[in-house]
């Protein structure tokens, strides 16, 4: 009984967050929704004995990624009026995509649960005495190690080429030169002057 109703609960809660973050017009509000919704998808996971999702959710998604995204949008100077002038004219076809993706969703769960081999698996979903973690841990490394370190490969060399294609360099901006300071000889910093008395330093 307990867990039907926290079941409910989680499940309200997160709907209606979902809800608030397509619909709030403050920008910071939406990111508070979704790390609302965040801890609830994460309740719902431990519910159902997914312990390693449900702490993903909030070590990863709140903890970096809508934190993150709640500092840029304070920090841009966002003109979202501007953005939102367009909404309308592309409405139709975000209906029309929407649409789309709630029917291959349906399709997916019907699918599922219309398989043979659904029963066995939702019966076995992990072996017995095994956690959620190591059962995890024992496919992710054991059956799909390779996938798993080309995955990390693909993400290492999207990151690297984020900051090639983001990093500028601007003309009239000093950097630092290793090398120049390393090799940098007395004759280049010091200049000796020979001023005279009564005389200044001229240009």
């Amino acid at each position: 009984m307990l867990a039907s109703l926290a079941f409910w609960a989680f499940s309200g809660v997160a709907i209606v967050s979902a809800l608030m973050v397509v619909i709030a017009r403050n920008p910071v509000r939406s990111v508070l929704f979704l790390i609302l919704a965040f801890f609830s998808a994460a309740g719902l996971f431990v519910l159902l004995g997914a312990e390693f999702l449900a702490m993903l959710l909030i070590v990863v998604y709140v903890g970096a990624v809508a934190v993150l995204f709640l500092f840029v949008v304070m920090m841009l100077d966002v003109d979202f009026t501007e953005l939102k002038q367009g909404f309308l004219e592309y409405a139709p076809l975000g209906a029309i995509v929407a649409l789309i993706l709630a029917i291959e969703l349906a399709m997916i769960g019907l699918t599922w649960r219309a398989s043979e081999q659904a029963e066995a698996l939702r019966a076995a979903v992990m072996p017995d005495g095994v956690s959620n973690v190591e059962a995890l841990g024992m496919i992710l490394y054991d059956d799909y190690i390779y996938f798993f370190q080309a995955s990390g490969l693909v993400l290492l060399v999207a990151m690297i080429g984020a900051i090639v294609l983001t990093l500028r360099h601007k003309p009239h901006v000093k950097r630092q030169s290793v090398s120049a300071q390393v090799g940098r000889r007395r004759e280049d910093a010091v200049e000796l002057v020979n001023v005279k008395p009564g005389q200044g330093i001229g240009e």
